[in-house]
């Protein structure tokens, strides 16, 4: 009995391992269809809509030279520098300073590009109205400079334009030390006729790009809707665009690390989009209109990020710029509740040691205390099971031919004995929310990227980049991904093997056979998981022999 339930345990384990990177994610919401049928007023309905181009002008240059084309306005503060063109006075060239593409290269990671290449992404903002026939910018409009041509943290920018009915239209851009802009457009009616101006501001991403593809991972369109969290797959908006009316939130495009997001004026009713039509968007336009007299002025602020998912950073600005929900941009997952306090303190421990590694390790010695006692009580029951064991052969031969009397006889034993058979899955169970969220942690968390550990792991969000198939680099031949076991997951399988040595062996030779070849089982399936998913288990392996050694040694048992 105890060794099929435990071989269930291990099994069920491994299947939630196996399953783990295709299954563990919120499923991706459904979009409301009663929602979309909400029926426009009038009045929306005769909304000019945003200056979205219906066809792409792909260029064959380079993205420097298509940079050069267009007059443009230098943006640069610590931690993003690029620039904004003057054509459509679009953001549409983000660089972030402090994050290189890849381990091997210093080429830093670039956001946001012009809009006539094809990896174009960029964010646009302006103004629609219901007046027919009035001349609007729009994204081919030739902005002039007013002033300051640098944009920093210490000084704005305003850009100009004046339509042929003298209404002039302004942008004055702020940028942080961080990564938002801030966006205040201004319409002065020099002219003699009222109107109604409506703000809106999109992200246009021409292609799609490559996605990871993880079930546990949120790439696209995303949004928050009157405290409601939207997620969109490019997919599912290739098939049937989404369409809310809201009066709170903020909306964007996420990659796993990077954030594009626009942000409303508050206390403003607005409608927003995720729309695919030869290119992706994400837009809203204000549903209340600004009304213009002649000789007045008239504004509205837009929020922008072109943000690194950096933990401390987003909820600062949740907090501070008062953005509900904002810190979801970070895709923590079901066990939200769980996972990002685990990152606090994996953080807290880096800042000590200087080393996400070693805080994984304190993080698992942690947890080892935490639970202690269970495991403790677990391990007891465990050891005298292995004690045990000869005496339950003893009475597996004596009762081969009555099952119902075995029963009774294994029952009878475990009580005298106080023994729980079920006691030796607890370890199992104990560690799959921690494994699942220190998982999560290393998968999603910006600060674990290209974060290096000791010797060979330069980067802990990353597999185990040696193989036993080349003898660990010894041979110049590089294995194919699917040979590439490196050391550390042989090292998590080696103590796998011996904790195993340490519990009761089953008697029936074929659980036996199954329980030999599942450390082996393991070590290919976790060869792919983030190295400091690996340290993190092999250290725990460490700690439960160590554990299981001392009880086993002081643990003694009476027999009929």
């Amino acid at each position: 009995m105890e060794g099929k339930n435990l071989i269930l345990a291990i099994s069920l384990s491994a299947l939630v391992l196996i399953m783990w990177s295709v299954f563990f994610a919120p499923p991706p919401p459904t979009i409301d269809k009663e929602q979309n049928k909400i029926e426009k007023t009038q009045k929306e309905n005769d909304i000019s809509s945003p200056s979205i181009e219906t066809t792409k002008e792909i260029k064959s240059v380079s993205r420097a030279a298509s940079l050069k084309m267009t007059k443009r306005i230098s943006v640069k503060n610590e931690n993003i520098y690029g620039s904004i063109a003057l054509i459509g006075g679009i953001i549409d060239d983000i660089t972030f300073k402090n994050y290189n593409q890849n381990l091997n290269s210093e080429n830093k990671v670039i956001l946001l590009s012009p809009k006539d290449l094809d990896e174009g992404y960029y964010i646009e903002t302006g103004w629609a109205s219901t007046n027919k026939g009035v001349d609007l910018p729009n994204n081919k409009t030739e902005w002039s400079i007013v002033g300051n041509s640098k944009l920093t943290p210490n000084n704005p920018v305003t850009l100009k334009w004046t339509n042929n009915e003298g209404i002039k239209f302004l942008k004055t851009i702020e940028l942080d030390e961080k990564f938002l802009f801030k966006i205040n457009q201004q319409i002065k009616n020099d002219g003699n006729n009222n109107y109604d101006f409506y703000p809106y501001a999109q992200i246009v991403r021409n292609t799609k790009p490559e996605v990871l593809g993880f079930y546990i991972l949120h790439e696209g369109f995303i949004g928050v809707f009157d405290e409601e969290l939207k997620e969109e797959d490019y997919d599912d908006i290739e098939e049937k665009k989404f369409t809310t009316n809201s009066s709170s939130g903020w909306l964007g495009i996420t990659d796993k690390y990077w954030i594009t997001a626009i942000v409303p004026e508050k206390n403003k009713n607005f409608k927003s989009e995720f729309i695919h039509d030869k290119n992706y968007r994400a837009n809203f336009i204000q549903t209340e209109p600004i009304q213009s007299s002649p000789n007045q002025t008239i504004s509205s602020e837009i929020r922008v990020f072109t943000a690194a998912k950096e933990v401390g950073v987003i909820d600062l600005y949740a907090t501070n710029q008062e953005i509900e929900k904002f810190d979801l941009t970070i895709d923590w997952g079901w066990f939200y509740f769980f996972t990002k306090p685990l990152f606090f303190v994996a953080d807290y421990f880096f800042k000590l040691t200087g080393n996400f590694g070693i805080a994984i390790i304190l993080i698992t010695a942690c947890i080892r205390l935490i639970f202690f006692p269970l495991a403790n009580y677990s391990f007891r029951s465990m050891a005298k099971m292995k004690v045990l064991q000869p005496e339950m052969v003893r009475l597996k031969e004596l009762h081969k031919d009555d099952k119902v009397k075995l029963q009774q006889e294994m029952m009878a034993l475990y009580k005298r004995e106080k023994v729980n058979p079920i006691s030796g899955c607890l370890p199992v169970i104990i560690q799959i929310p921690f494994f699942f969220a220190i998982y999560k942690m290393l998968f999603v968390t910006i600060e674990m990227r290209q974060q290096p550990f000791f010797g060979w792991i330069q980067d802990l969000s990353a597999r185990d980049p040696t193989s036993v198939f080349n003898l660990f680099g010894l041979i110049p031949w590089d294995p194919p991904t699917f040979l590439m076991i490196g050391a550390w997951p042989i090292m998590m399988g080696i103590t796998m093997y011996i904790q195993q040595k340490l519990n009761p062996t089953p008697p029936d030779p074929i659980q036996a056979k199954i329980f030999m070849f599942f450390p082996l089982f393991l070590t290919v399936i976790l060869a792919p998981f983030p190295s400091g998913l690996v340290v993190y288990w092999t250290i725990n392996n460490i700690l439960t022999m160590a554990q299981q050694w001392v009880i086993i040694k002081r643990t003694k048992v009476k027999t009929v």
